[in-house]
């Protein structure tokens, strides 16, 4: 069969995507980017907050539109959304034929064929295929005051080196995940109860993943879970991530290694020595922090708080020079006052931050903070947010005047979508997707092609992004 396949979310459920597709495609089946001429489509779904569960609604009713106006029989839902509103997924889009949690990855082939596993061992067919008249609607807002699974177990699904994977990334850089789920208890989020407990993998296994990606012309790693830093501590193996990027160090053809969601708990010293010492891995440090009052971290049931910040942030600087720092803070959470949102003011203010996202509060069921009544009206929760990128934004604009003149190794992405003769890049403080970009002049796209390393000049800055030339 010809099977359709679109991914929401994070990098870490993407991964979950190119998996399935590798079981399909292993399987016998044609993988199409054209969803009109698939037989079966999968939606691999996000739920984290509320704008993630309505793009993933929307995206499950178009493609049901397919089953009406196309050739596709089947439509398979799959991910966090899945595993947080089973049952109210089928039961308000009756179109779905198939969903599959986050710990049932490898029970897409069935889905995709119209077969369920029994308990036992034996097969029941979920029949149906044929075409009928449907009604298309929006669903209610969908309810999960007990989470989905609190009456099953929690997922403990685990990918290996060995598992069939379809790369959708550019070919020259690649995610791999070396842990799965999450141990932590923050109030805002539900992805420990849609993941289950922290898992993973072992080193050989992620090694050896890596040298198949860097044997097929990955140039880029980028290491992902849900806390990075804590890998190996479920295992009780000391030092266990500074001994995966020095190993990963010296797998021929890679040329960067990035980590991506790093715990301010979990950063010890053996991994920054790592990051400092290893040619190849990133000096970037990608720590989500939240907030920066005491008061608010303490309702996240986040550790830390502006004086301990400050102390490990020195201490990656001089530690790893040259870092580069992106973070993440959440604007209106139950309780904020205009002095703590003036405490955050003052901490992006004094730290200057490389990148920093800034998202408002969903107020999400299922979720410890649930219980506390979200007290910020949407607006101020925008403003709020707006006024800290506005910041940001000014700190950006100084940071880039400075750099015009100087001299840096660009990977170059490719052409840039917004104009055919001009390429695009990033350097090694930019992760792809979610940092700023370089935009590449004066370069021939027959000559500097995507993958490649080079050497450039930054010339100006857009906004956010840099603009560059190839050195001479």
């Amino acid at each position: 069969m010809k099977v359709g396949f679109v991914s929401l979310g994070c990098p870490k459920n993407l991964v979950d995507g190119e998996v399935m597709l590798g079981y399909a495609q292993e399987a016998g089946h044609e993988i199409t980017q054209d969803s009109a001429e698939a037989d079966v489509i999968v939606v691999n779904t996000c739920a984290f907050i509320d704008n993630a569960k309505q793009e993933s609604i929307d995206a499950i009713l178009e493609m049901a539109q397919h089953k009406r106006d196309g050739k596709c029989a089947r439509l398979v839902v799959t991910g966090c959304l899945a595993e947080r509103y089973r049952d109210e997924l089928r039961k308000e889009i009756p179109e779905i034929d198939a969903v599959l949690g986050t710990g049932e990855v490898p029970q897409i082939v069935a889905a995709l064929d119209g077969v369920t596993r029994l308990e036992g061992g034996g097969e029941r067919s979920e029949g149906g295929g044929a075409v009928v008249p449907m009604t298309f609607h929006r669903p209610r807002k969908l309810s999960a005051s007990k989470p989905a699974s609190a009456n099953l177990q929690l997922p403990t699904y685990l990918y290996s080196a060995e598992t069939p994977r379809v790369i959708t990334t550019p070919r020259h850089f690649a995610y791999v995940k070396i842990a799965e789920g999450c141990d932590y208890t923050c109030a805002f989020c539900i992805i420990p109860t849609l993941r289950g407990e922290y898992r993973s993998r072992t080193r050989e296994s992620i090694v050896a993943e890596a040298r198949a990606l860097a044997a097929r012309g990955i140039k880029e790693l980028l290491l992902i879970s849900q806390d990075t830093t804590f890998y190996g501590i479920d295992r009780q193996e000391r030092g266990a991530l500074a001994k995966l990027l020095r190993e990963l160090n010296e797998v021929e053809g890679l040329e960067w290694i990035r980590l991506l969601y790093l715990y301010p708990t979990t950063i010890t010293d053996d991994v920054l020595a790592a990051m400092a010492d290893c040619d190849k891995v990133c000096r970037y440090v990608d720590l989500p922090l939240q907030h920066a009052s005491a008061d608010v971290l303490r309702r996240m049931r986040r550790p830390g708080n502006r004086q301990t910040y400050d102390k490990l942030l020195a201490r990656i600087r001089s530690r790893v020079p040259g870092v580069t720092l992106r973070t993440t803070f959440i604007v209106g959470f139950p309780g904020e006052t205009d002095a703590e949102l003036a405490e955050l003011e003052s901490f992006v203010r004094d730290t200057e931050f490389d990148h920093i996202g800034v998202f408002t509060y969903s107020h999400e069921e299922g979720t410890r903070a649930y219980a506390v009544k979200d007290d910020v009206p949407p607006a101020t929760k925008r403003k709020r947010r707006d006024r800290i990128m506005k910041l940001q934004q000014r700190i950006v604009a100084r940071r880039q005047e400075s750099r015009i003149g100087s001299e840096v190794k660009l990977l170059i992405d490719g052409p840039s979508p917004e104009h055919e003769l001009v390429l695009q890049g990033r350097l090694e403080g930019q992760a792809p997707d979610i940092d700023p970009v370089v935009y590449l002049t004066d370069a021939d796209p027959e000559v500097f092609q995507a993958g490649q390393l080079i050497r450039a000049r930054i010339v100006g800055s857009r906004g956010y992004d840099l603009v560059a030339s190839p050195s001479a």
